[in-house]
């Protein structure tokens, strides 16, 4: 619970920006004819910003999984692997047999895992955002 915590607080910042520079590129126009046409509030938010948003929210999650799959120094920070290894990550164990066990054909088969896992959540989003173009 506290790698999660901690994951999620640094991200904060970061998602947060990019959502921010989201929100800066819808223009204003658009809620304004929104308000003629009655909507504001939460219709606004669901007809106007959210359809604008998607495609920022799409690459922020992105991101968000692939750093997350990735992490490395808060494990080793907080837990050390856990305790009963139940913090270990593919990312951790890649450090363990690298750079502990000197096994560094193990640790470099599962950095290259990594790697693979980080390809297909691009792979899926560069694909369902090619679908949204087309449509």
């Amino acid at each position: 619970l506290a790698v999660i915590l901690v994951n999620i607080w640094i991200g904060i910042p970061f998602n947060a920006t990019l959502l921010y520079g989201g929100l800066q590129d819808i223009p204003e126009e658009l809620y304004e004819a929104g308000a003629l046409d009655g909507a504001t509030g939460w219709r606004a938010f669901w007809h106007i910003t959210w359809p604008n948003l998607k495609a920022v929210v799409s690459v922020v999650l992105v991101l968000g999984v692939v750093y997350t799959l990735k992490v490395l120094d808060i494990i080793l920070g907080l837990t050390g692997g856990g305790p009963a290894n139940a913090t270990q990550t593919l990312a951790t164990q890649s450090y363990q047999r690298s750079f502990v066990d000197f096994s560094f054909g193990e640790g470099a088969a599962l950095s290259n895992i990594l790697i693979v896992l980080s390809m297909v959540f691009a792979v899926v989003y560069l694909r369902s955002s090619r679908r949204r173009v087309d449509e």
